[in-house]
């Protein structure tokens, strides 16, 4: 019996030695958070008037961007389809996954620069940036869940309890206070220091070469009435010439506003960090920007609500295609990519 007792005791001290220490996740910053708005851009749509920036404020928002508790079975986050490390985008996804493995039936879009957004999704069904994430979470293909569940759970933690009685000085968890916390991180994504902004604001690291100056000012004369500068889209709805996926049927805005004339027309998404954002356009269907640029010379097709810029599509030879694809990789803002703040902190 003695030698049982002392067996045990020995893979008792084994098991103790050997047991892995809990991770130490580093706390992220959450220094200097304020509104920015670079030289030469316009005023921004959301100024935070009924919604003070605070640091404490932005790190909620930050914790429930990456929070699972959002979906119905605690498997899906924002940042699950918007990945900090392809701007927010879903890296190599035409469509998210959301809930029990659930297909949507369009593209992640990148997130950045929303607080000049006039409307929000691909059809501009929601037209606030407090209020768009009640979208995906009750969308019953990518969260499935709503306020009241989400309310419930989030008031069991201790750590949000925390977490909201430090950002708004109560513990109190309502809608109100989620919708403000998430879009103070949200918010704060800002997309202003690629090699196309160094170059306008003439700063080291703004160098052009011939081909990417080539590039700047083909796409000023052929694609700056859609993407216009300095934020790379007019928040307009168009249709840009794309067949119709027959399996999809999306008819994009009309299946807002009802209108026959806003049949196919989505949203001018922005061209910044695009070379990160592939696959490209609403459904996802180009997987490089060869072929989307490829579209726009030979691809388009008209339903009768084309946008009147491209009924004669664009001209562009395949040097010029190779110009205008060296300028879109300036775009790029490595700064946004490597910023820890808007890092997962769960």
């Amino acid at each position: 019996m003695y030698k049982k007792l002392n067996i045990i005791l020995l893979w008792s001290i084994i098991g103790f030695s050997c047991s892995v220490d809990p991770e130490i996740k580093p706390q992220l910053p959450v220094e200097n958070i304020r509104q920015v708005v670079p030289e030469g851009w316009p005023s921004p749509v959301y100024t935070y008037q009924n919604n003070p920036l605070t640091e404490d404020g932005f790190a909620l928002g930050r914790s429930l961007f990456y929070e699972k508790m959002l979906s119905r079975d605690n498997t899906i986050s924002c940042g699950s389809c918007h990945q900090n490390f392809v701007a927010f985008a879903h890296s190599e996804h035409k469509f998210s996954h959301g809930i029990d493995g659930l297909l949507g039936n369009r593209n992640a879009p990148g997130l950045f620069n929303l607080n000049w957004n006039t409307s929000f999704m691909w059809d501009g069904g929601i037209n606030h940036i407090e209020v768009q994430p009640l979208g995906p979470i009750s969308n019953p293909v990518e969260m499935d869940s709503d306020l009241n569940a989400v309310i419930s759970k989030l008031s069991s933690s201790n750590k949000y309890k925390q977490l909201f009685l430090r950002a708004f000085g109560t513990d109190s968890i309502n809608s109100q206070r989620i919708l403000f916390a998430l879009a103070q991180f949200q918010g704060m994504l800002y997309s202003y220091n690629s090699k196309y902004d160094y170059y306008k604001r003439v700063e080291v690291g703004g160098e052009m070469n011939a081909q990417e100056l080539s590039g700047y000012n083909l796409f000023v004369q052929k694609c700056n009435s859609c993407h216009k500068e300095p934020l790379f889209t007019d928040y307009e709805f168009r249709n840009n010439g794309l067949s119709m996926n027959p399996i999809l049927q999306d008819t994009g805005r009309a299946h807002i506003t009802g209108s026959p004339s806003d049949r196919y027309k989505f949203k001018t998404p922005s061209l910044r960090n695009i070379a990160l954002t592939a696959p490209y356009m609403h459904d996802g269907r180009f997987n490089t920007l060869d072929e989307a640029l490829n579209h726009y010379t030979s691809g388009i097709v008209n339903y009768g609500t084309l946008d009147p810029i491209l009924q004669n599509g664009i001209t562009l030879s395949s040097q010029e295609k190779a110009d205008i694809k060296a300028f879109l990789l300036t775009l790029t803002d490595y700064k946004l990519l490597s910023d820890e703040r808007f890092r997962d902190p769960n």
